[in-house]
C-alpha cells in the first residue's frame, strides 16, 4: 500500500495479468486505476478492469456453507461439519469404489496456492488424477504443441515483443475485445512504426480488423492447410534457415512432406484466394522479425494441436524464434491458466512441468510430498470426466470456482451427469449458479478482492493478487477449505499450512527439484524458494525461469540459444495434415455456429453481469449474421430465431452484421440460465475433441434456424428479481435502477398483460395504466410506485424499439411525481 491508500494487485479477468490499484472507497466498493509500473499494461485496463470496483459488492454472494437435502431445502452449516462431511463422503466413496471414483473440475480463475493445494490432494493423496480445469477448454491443444515441439509447455515470448517486430499476426484472437490491453499496446505500437504490417486470420471480420492491414476470411477449421501451404512456400522460396534447421530441429523433411499433401486444393480449402494467400506468404518469408499471436480460434478444434504444431513448424522452419520480436504467442484466455499448468492442475500432468511418462519424476514427487498414494497415470479430461460421471463411473466431484453446466459442450448431458452422481460439492463466491443448483453441498468461497496470492500471465509473469476487502460472512480461501478437508481425512502433515505464503515457497521449491538453474525443466523458480513472509508480501512482478529474485522488471525470451528441452536439444518438427473439423453441416439448409467472447462481458457472467456499465454494451445475446444471408429466410434485425441440432434448441435475438460471411453464424457464450431464457450455446455444442488435447471443439457447430413467431414483447424494470420462467423468452440486464428484462410471447396483448401484473409491487403503491389502439395492435404501461421509490414500469408492445428503451429509462431520472406521471402518459 502506498501512502494514499492504494494497493498493488491484477485484473480478475483475461490472461493480459493487467497490474491494478485498488482502494476502498466510502461505498464499500472499490476504487480502481492501471498499474503504471506494471509491465502487462504500463496503467491501461480494459472496460472489464476499469469497472471492476462496480462488482465487489455482496449482491448474490454464497456467505455461508449449505447443505441440500433431498427435499432441496438447503441448511446451514458451520465449516468444521462441512469440510468433515466432504472429506467423510470422499473417504468412503474411494474405500468403496476405489481412488478413480471421485474427480476435482477446478478452474484458471483459481489462484496459483489454491491450484497447487488442489492437486497436491486429489494426485498425491487421494491417489488418483481425475482433476481438471477449465483450462482445458481455452488451451489444452497449445500446451500439446509446445511439448511436441518444444518438449516442454513453454511459451518463448514476452509482451514487449509487441513493439519490436515487423509483422504481427493474429490468428484465432480477436484480440481487441478477448485481450484488449494488448490490442491497445499493438495499436500504439503501430502509430509508432508505421511500417509494422498487421494479419488478422479470420473467418470473421472482427473489431481486430481495425488496424489490420490485411485480413483473411479463412473457412473454419483450416488453418493446418493454411500454415502447411506456408511452410511449402517458405521451402520453394528459399526462405528457410538452413542453419538453424540444420542445428536446432529435427523432422524438417518428413514435416515437409505432409505440408505438401493439401497444395492443390489449399484455395478451395481455406477459401482464401491465391494472390491474398501469396501476399501473406511473401510477407511472412521476407520479414525477419514475425510475431504469430493464436487464441481460442486455433485452439478450439477437433484438429487444435495439429494447427498450433502447424504454427510452430513456421517458425522454426524460418528461425524466428527466440529473437526480439519474433515467435509463436499462445495467449491464455483466463487470469491464471498458466499457473494451472505450472502447479499440474490437469489430468494428463503431474506438477512443475513434470510428467506421467517420466518414472523418475513420478518417484521425485512421491517423494517430496511424502505422498506413496501418488497417482502414476493420467486421469480424465473434462470431457471424459463428465462422462464417466453420466455412467456412474465418478461417485463424487468436487466443482472450485467455475460453471460447467454453462461451459461445458452438450450442457444437458452435464447436467445429468450432475444430477446422477451421488455426491457435488461445489466450492463458488456466488449462490445461484446453473451449477450451484445442482451441487449437494455449497462451500463458499474468498472472490477477488477478498483472496490473496499469485497469478502467472500468459508471458510467464508472476504477480501478486492481494487482498483488499473484508470477507463476507463466512467465506475463506480455496487453499484454506481444501486444506481442512485433507487434514479431516487424515492428512495433517502435509496440508498444515497457516498461509499462502507457505504454500507458494513449496511450489517454487517443487520447481527446482532435480532441476539446477532449470537445465531439465523450463520452469524453475530458484530464486522466490527461500523468500520471506515479508518478501512475498512485498513482491514484485517476476518472469520466469526466476532463478535469482528480480528486483527489476524483466524481459526473458526463451529458445534464444537454440537449445530446446527435447532428449536431444532440438525441437520437433510435427508432421500435420489437415483434417476437416468433426462436425459438418450435412445439407445446405444448415449453418455454421461459432461461439466466443463479447467485449465487456465474462465466462458465464457471474461478475461482468454485477456491472451496469458492462451490461449495457450488450443487452442480449444476440445471433450475428450476414443480412444476405437472413435474407434469405426472412429475417431482420429484432427478429428472435430458434437455433437447433441434435442436442437442443436455443432462442436468440437476431442482429445483422456485414462482417459475417454467408452461412455463417457467432453467438456469444455469456448468457446463462441466471440471465436469460434457454440461451446458452454450448447447449447445441458437440463432445467433438481433439484426439490428444482433449479440447472440444467450440468454433464449428452445424445448426438449423427457424423463425419464432412472437405476438408481443415487453420491456419489465424492476427493482427486484423476477421469476420469469412461464414465459419462452427472456433476457435479464442489471441497470442503475434496478434489472431491466426484456420478454417476448406468442400470447396476445391481454393475456401477457394480466400475466405481467402479477409481477408488479402492489402493497401500500399507486399503481398506474396506460393503454392504446393502433392497427389492431394494444399497447399497454403499467407502473407501481409511492412518494418515495418507483418499484416497477413495463411497457406490452407488438415490437419493443430502440425508443421505448429510451422512454422507460427515462422515467427514473430525477423528477417529481408529477412529472413522472406526465411522462408516463406521454406519447412515445
Amino acid at each position: 500500500m502506498n501512502e494514499q491508500g492504494w494497493i498493488k494487485t491484477t485484473c480478475a479477468y483475461c490472461g493480459v495479468g493487467c497490474g491494478v490499484e485498488a482502494k476502498p472507497n466510502r461505498n464499500g466498493l472499490l476504487d480502481i486505476r492501471g498499474d503504471k509500473s506494471h509491465p502487462a499494461n504500463f496503467g491501461k485496463l480494459c472496460t472489464k478492469g476499469i469497472a471492476l470496483g462496480d462488482t465487489v459488492s455482496h449482491e448474490g454472494r454464497l456467505l455461508e456453507p449449505k447443505l441440500r437435502h433431498a427435499s432441496r431445502q438447503l441448511e446451514t452449516l458451520n465449516w468444521d461439519n462441512a469440510t468433515s462431511l466432504v472429506a467423510e463422503k470422499f473417504r468412503r466413496t474411494i474405500e468403496e469404489h476405489g481412488p478413480n471414483s471421485v474427480a476435482f473440475y477446478v478452474s484458471g480463475q483459481l489462484l496459483t496456492e489454491d491450484y497447487y493445494v488442489a492437486n497436491k490432494l486429489i494426485k498425491g493423496f487421494m491417489g488418483t488424477a481425475n482433476i481438471d480445469s477449465n483450462s482445458r477448454l481455452c488451451m489444452a491443444s497449445s500446451v500439446v504443441g509446445h511439448k511436441r515441439a518444444f518438449g516442454m509447455d513453454t511459451v518463448p515470448v514476452c509482451y514487449e515483443d509487441l513493439e519490436q517486430t515487423d509483422v504481427v499476426i493474429l490468428t484465432g484472437s480477436n484480440l481487441a475485445w478477448c485481450h484488449p490491453v494488448l490490442f491497445q499496446r499493438l495499436r500504439i505500437a503501430k502509430q509508432n512504426n508505421p511500417n509494422l504490417i498487421v494479419v488478422v486470420i479470420d473467418p470473421r471480420k472482427t473489431a481486430s480488423c481495425d488496424i489490420a492491414d490485411l485480413h483473411l476470411p479463412i473457412n473454419s477449421g483450416s488453418d493446418v492447410a493454411l500454415f502447411n501451404g506456408l511452410l511449402k512456400h517458405l521451402a520453394s522460396n528459399h526462405a528457410l534457415d538452413a542453419n538453424f534447421i540444420e542445428n536446432h530441429t529435427q523432422g524438417f523433411d518428413q514435416a515437409l512432406a505432409s505440408a505438401e499433401q493439401n497444395a492443390k486444393h489449399l484455395c478451395q480449402i481455406t477459401g482464401i484466394n491465391a494472390d491474398t494467400l501469396s501476399h501473406f506468404y511473401q510477407l511472412f518469408a521476407r520479414t525477419e522479425k514475425v510475431l504469430t499471436i493464436y487464441s481460442q480460434g486455433v485452439n478450439q478444434s477437433s484438429s487444435g494441436s495439429d494447427k498450433v504444431n502447424s504454427i510452430l513448424n513456421c517458425h522454426l522452419a524460418s528461425g524466428k524464434i527466440g529473437k526480439a520480436g519474433s515467435g509463436p504467442f499462445s495467449i491464455t484466455g483466463q487470469p491464471n491458466a498458466m499457473g494451472g499448468r505450472e502447479v499440474g492442475a490437469l489430468a494428463n500432468t503431474l506438477a512443475a512441468h513434470m510428467e506421467f511418462d517420466n518414472n523418475e519424476e513420478i518417484n521425485a514427487l512421491s517423494r517430496f510430498w511424502d505422498a506413496p498414494s501418488l497417482a502414476t497415470q493420467p486421469g480424465l479430461k473434462a470431457i471424459d470426466m463428465f462422462d464417466a460421471m453420466e455412467q456412474g463411473k465418478i461417485k463424487a466431484v468436487w466443482i472450485m470456482a467455475t460453471n460447467p453446466a454453462v461451459s461445458l459442450p452438450n450442457t444437458d448431458k452435464v447436467i445429468s451427469a450432475l444430477k446422477k452422481c451421488d455426491f457435488v460439492v461445489v466450492s463458488d463466491c456466488i449462490e445461484e449458479t446453473d451449477t450451484t443448483r445442482l451441487a449437494d453441498l455449497l462451500l463458499p468461497a474468498q472472490g477477488w478482492s477478498e483472496k490473496s496470492g499469485t497469478v502467472t500471465n500468459s508471458e510467464r509473469r508472476i504477480s501478486r493478487q492481494r487482498r483488499l476487502l473484508p470477507s463476507p460472512g463466512l467465506s475463506k480461501p480455496d487453499w484454506w477449505i481444501i486444506s481442512q478437508v485433507a487434514q479431516k481425512m487424515g492428512f495433517v502433515s502435509a496440508f498444515n499450512y497457516r498461509h499462502e505464503g507457505e504454500i507458494f515457497r513449496e511450489h517454487a521449491k517443487l520447481t527446482a527439484l532435480n532441476n539446477h538453474n532449470g537445465q531439465s525443466r523450463d520452469l524453475c523458480l530458484t530464486g522466490l524458494s527461500e523468500i520471506t513472509d515479508l518478501q512475498y508480501s512485498q513482491m514484485e512482478p517476476q518472469q520466469w525461469p526466476v532463478l535469482v529474485l528480480q528486483t527489476k522488471i524483466t524481459h526473458q525470451r526463451l529458445f534464444s540459444d537454440g537449445r530446446f528441452y527435447t532428449d536431444n536439444g532440438k525441437a520437433r518438427f510435427v508432421s500435420v495434415e489437415y483434417q476437416a473439423p468433426q462436425s459438418t453441416t450435412s445439407n445446405q439448409s444448415q449453418w455454421l455456429l461459432n461461439t466466443g467472447r463479447i467485449r465487456d462481458h465474462w465466462h458465464t457472467m457471474t461478475r461482468t453481469g454485477l456491472s451496469e456499465r458492462l451490461a449495457d454494451h450488450t443487452t442480449e445475446p444476440c445471433l450475428s449474421m450476414n443480412p444476405h444471408s437472413a435474407q434469405i429466410i426472412g429475417l431482420e434485425t429484432g427478429d428472435i430465431v430458434e437455433v437447433s441440432n441434435d442436442n437442443g434448441t436455443i432462442l436468440a435475438r437476431i442482429e445483422l452484421d456485414l462482417n459475417m460471411e454467408d452461412h455463417q453464424l457467432f453467438l456469444p457464450i455469456h448468457w446463462s440460465a441466471r440471465h436469460a431464457k434457454n440461451a446458452k450455446p454450448c447447449r447445441l455444442i458437440a463432445e467433438y475433441v481433439d484426439p490428444i488435447s482433449g479440447q472440444p471443439e467450440f468454433k464449428h457447430t452445424p445448426v438449423n434456424l427457424c423463425k419464432w413467431v412472437f405476438k408481443n414483447e415487453a420491456l419489465f424494470m424492476s427493482t427486484h428479481d423476477l421469476d420469469l420462467s412461464r414465459f419462452d423468452y427472456w433476457v435479464k440486464q442489471k441497470t442503475t435502477h434496478g434489472y431491466l428484462y426484456r420478454i417476448a410471447t406468442t400470447q396476445n396483448s391481454m393475456k401477457f398483460t394480466s400475466q405481467l401484473l402479477k409481477f408488479l409491487n402492489h402493497t401500500d403503491n399507486k399503481i398506474l395504466s396506460y393503454s392504446s389502439q393502433n392497427k389492431n395492435a394494444q399497447h399497454v404501461r403499467y407502473a407501481s410506485l409511492n412518494i418515495h421509490q418507483i418499484h416497477d414500469v413495463f411497457i406490452v408492445q407488438p415490437r419493443i424499439e430502440n425508443k421505448h428503451v429510451e422512454w422507460l429509462l427515462s422515467l427514473f431520472e430525477p423528477r417529481s411525481l408529477i412529472e413522472f406521471e406526465a411522462n408516463f402518459l406521454h406519447t412515445i
